[in-house]
């Protein structure tokens, strides 16, 4: 009885969210990534594009969450105070939204519009 007492309170714990800034799941197909960031968070990254005048990349083909990132296309650290559990990505900054990149791969895992 202690035992179930404990596991739903670790279970009411971590469903708060408390615990988390901005989480990355990775999905069952192991081929993407689905990053939820929150709300703070996106604040701070569109500010930040804006205060540094991050400049748009443009490509031959629309960049969207899922599609490889061309080689020729520079990625860009991502800052710590974007979150801790992000700064693994890079991102892009294309047509008004920021893309975080997973570096390995080079592809796209979230938009943040």
């Amino acid at each position: 009885m202690r035992r179930l007492f404990l596991l739903s309170a670790a279970a009411v714990l971590m469903s708060t969210g408390a615990f988390a800034q901005s989480t990355v799941t990775t999905t069952g197909t192991g081929h993407a990534a689905v990053v939820q960031i929150e709300p703070e968070y996106r604040t701070r990254i569109k500010s930040y594009v804006t205060e540094h005048r991050v400049r748009p990349v443009t490509t031959k083909e629309k960049i969207i969450v899922g599609a490889t990132v061309p080689s020729e296309v520079e990625l860009e650290a991502v800052p710590a105070d974007w979150g801790p559990s992000l700064t693994k990505y890079r991102y892009v900054y294309s047509g008004e939204r920021v893309m975080l990149v997973d570096p390995g791969t080079r592809t796209v895992v979230q938009e943040i519009d």
